[in-house]
């Protein structure tokens, strides 16, 4: 199967296409670079061209034209996913989705959105009708898009409050289209949302989506200073336990990330200090101060509300999440980061135990973002790793899981070791039924390339585009 990449691309030339090498580039990446791993991988890469459709028969034509050409499909939104989600491993078309941006009905709980809207523009949209917002979004809210968030997002801020994700209710209903010879619609509901949530883009192009709304607040963001990490850890998991107080963020992080990577901050918490950051509604404040003034030791440094900062610090969830890396890479290159599960019950005791097998010299420090699975308050880990080399990297992958703390590790670009390491047979069937050419993200689904792959090395895609 060869591709006839100028045959697809004169085929489709009366769309919007894209072929300047500069703009080419830019759209062929995403922010992969965040792990040392990857940008040595992936750096090279670059697509033959983009396309940007407005419409779903624009996408359908996209797909059946590629098809006819064997040309693969990778298909991005902002480009803000960091485990290389939308790196065109063997080149082709980038189906790139900044023009399909309508917010066509919003409704009690519900909004009906097209995937390449900005997670902010949805949110003034909901907002503006009707005093509603989008339950969770990433930290990259401002530049992210809704139809990337599903694809390749997780969680985020609101996961305090909802739970991740792919949790049932958090995603209603996903219309998408197949990469045949002759493109279906489909539309997905309840067990089959499964099937292309998280999916990268590999068996399915998402082009609607039906999300669940919330009540909508001026949030107050709030920095909390404690004087040993322990104290704020047990702090951030009791408020998130406070039934009655309405959160949407509680972010801890360990002496010095708040000192040395939060300029910003830095001038108003102590030498050693550990600081928690929350997001809480306005009309929980009265329960919050009364929560927190019970804490012995808890000092508020911040809150929007009240900002007598000289410089403000900006919205909070801009420093949680995978900001938080962000804004540490901004300043020493040479850190990089995990993203850990610290599974209920027992994750404040693996959190000691990590923190006691790494923590002595900086190499590893704690960011922990609070949320829920099956109702129980656990901790997510991004933790923020100074890289030396890979070999170390992966020991320290290694002690991780030997300490029961699973990795869903971002210096993969593949489903499966970026995940449980296993493979999601769901989305495997579904890509035999959508896309039986393999031609949409290839190399990004083991289990399509390699069954028999049995991850005891790192999965290296053999047709990956080679640097020139």
């Amino acid at each position: 199967m060869t591709p006839n990449v100028q045959a697809a691309r004169d085929a489709l030339a009366h769309l919007e296409i894209d072929e300047n090498p500069a703009a080419l580039k830019s759209k062929s990446r995403d922010f992969f670079w965040y792990s040392p791993v990857l940008k040595t991988r992936l750096d090279h890469l670059v697509g033959d061209f983009v396309v940007a459709p407005k419409t779903e028969a624009e996408v359908i034509e996209v797909l059946k034209t590629c098809y006819a050409h064997d040309v693969p499909v990778t298909t991005r939104g902002a480009g803000t996913g960091n485990y290389g989600q939308a790196m065109p491993l063997a080149g082709g078309c980038i189906l790139h989705m900044k023009n399909m941006t309508a917010v066509k009905e919003v409704q009690p709980g519900r909004v009906i959105v097209e995937p390449g809207c900005l997670l902010k523009d949805v949110d003034a949209a909901t907002k503006a009708h009707s005093g509603q917002e989008l339950r969770m979004f990433s930290s990259t809210w401002a530049t992210a898009t809704i139809g990337g968030f599903v694809a390749g997002g997780s969680g985020g801020v609101g996961s305090v409050t909802w739970g991740s994700l792919r949790d049932l209710g958090n995603i209603i209903r996903l219309r998408v289209v197949t990469m045949e010879a002759e493109p279906r619609i489909l539309e997905f509901r309840g067990e089959e949302l499964a099937r292309v949530s998280h999916a990268y883009g590999t068996n399915g192009i998402i082009t609607e989506l039906e999300m669940p709304l919330a009540p909508a607040y001026d949030w107050t963001g709030l920095f909390v200073a404690f004087d040993t990490f322990e104290t704020a850890a047990t702090y951030a998991e009791e408020i998130a336990n406070q039934d009655g107080i309405l959160v949407k963020l509680v972010t801890v992080f360990e002496n010095p990330i708040p000192q040395a990577y939060f300029q910003r901050v830095k001038p108003y918490i102590g030498e050693g200090q550990h600081m928690v950051g929350l997001m809480v509604a306005p009309h929980s404040m009265d329960g919050f101060n009364t929560f927190t003034a019970r804490r012995t030791g808890a000092q508020i440094i911040y809150r929007s509300d009240n900002d007598t900062w000289e410089k403000g610090p900006g919205a909070v969830f801009e420093y949680g999440w995978n900001h938080t890396t962000l804004r540490a890479l901004k300043v020493d290159p040479s850190i990089t980061y995990l993203q850990v599960r610290y599974g209920y019950p027992d994750h404040q005791a693996k959190v000691a135990a990590i923190r006691k097998a790494l923590g002595a010299e900086g190499e590893v420090l704690q960011h922990l973002e609070v949320l829920r699975e099956n109702g129980k308050v656990m901790f997510a880990g991004l933790s923020l790793v100074k890289f030396t080399t890979e070999e170390r990297l992966n020991e320290i992958v290694k002690i991780h899981e030997d300490l029961g703390c699973m990795i869903f590790n971002p210096h993969r670009y593949t489903l499966e070791e970026g995940g449980r390491q296993t493979v999601d047979d769901r989305q495997l069937n579904f890509k035999r039924e959508a896309d039986p050419k393999g031609l949409l993200n290839p190399g990004k689904m083991i289990a399509w390339d390699d069954p028999g792959f049995k991850f005891e090395s790192v999965y290296q895609y053999p047709r990956m585009r080679a640097a020139e």
